[in-house]
Order: structure tokens, then sequence, then C-alpha cells
């Protein structure tokens, strides 16, 4: 993962693409901080992947609330701008489950696990978490597995 996000980053420094550049620069100094965190923690192996992968997430949700907020203050310039770093990082996360290959991942989860009743979410959730980071926004799943537990 590392890797191809630094290889993209030499590239978009060849080419000279200047937003791209600036978007992989952010990409890249959130998985440093991270690193950084880690290390702290006394783990010097850095970031895993799947951690990689919660990371360009987040930084996709913030951009999508920053256009949006955008887009209502009449910014469209900035909305844009934003917009534009979101197609960047999306590149490095895998596709997007649809809603229902996401219903399908929850009722499988709930299978694997046995859960029965809201009291199981935290585990189901946290098996959606290990099998799906990036490919899930766990905020509208969320709801979607308490419906089916408390169902």
């Amino acid at each position: 993962m590392r890797a191809k996000i630094n290889t993209a980053l030499k590239q978009a420094m060849k080419e000279k693409a200047a937003e791209r550049l600036s978007t992989l620069r952010l990409i890249s100094a959130a998985i440093k901080d991270r690193d950084i965190a880690l290390r702290g923690e006394g783990k010097d192996e850095g970031v895993a992947d799947s951690e990689i992968l919660a990371i360009l997430g987040k930084m996709v949700k913030q951009r999508q609330e920053s256009a949006r907020t955008y887009e209502e203050g009449g910014r469209l310039d900035l909305a844009e701008r934003e917009l534009s770093e979101i197609s960047v990082i999306e590149e490095f996360l895998p596709r997007q489950l649809t809603e229902a290959e996401a219903a399908a991942a929850v009722d499988e989860a709930i299978a694997e696990i046995g859960a029965s009743s809201i009291r199981d979410m935290g585990k189901v959730m946290g098996a959606l978490k290990a099998k799906y980071t990036g490919q899930m926004d766990f905020g509208a799943v969320g709801p979607m597995v308490k419906d089916k537990l408390s169902g």
C-alpha cells in the first residue's frame, strides 16, 4: 500500500500534476503522523495496510463533509477542489460495496458470530471492520446491524 502511494507520488512529481501531488502528499503525511503515534506506543513496525485504508476512508469522509459545507456556502470552487482530492484518495481504496453487498456482508457476519441480540452488535461491527475496512461506510452499516439484531 505504502509503495503504491509512493510510486504515485513520484509519478505526479514527474508529470508536474500539482493538485494530485498535493493530495498525495497529504495522504503520505497522514500515514507518517500515524507511524509516529504508533512509535510513541512502542510499535516500531508502523502502520498496517488495513490502518492505511482506515486513514484514507477518514480522509474521504472529511472531504465529503467539507465539500457539502462549501456547496451550502456557495463556494463551488472550494467544493470542486475537495471533490478532486476525493477522487485521488479513492484510487487507493478498494471498490465500495453496494447497499445489497453490504447487507449480505452484515447477514454473513451475524451468522458467523451467531449474534442474536443487540448486545452482540460490537462483535458484529468488529468482524465487519476486520474484513471490510475501506469498502463500506460503517456509519451507514451500524443502523443496518442494529435493525437486524433488534428485529
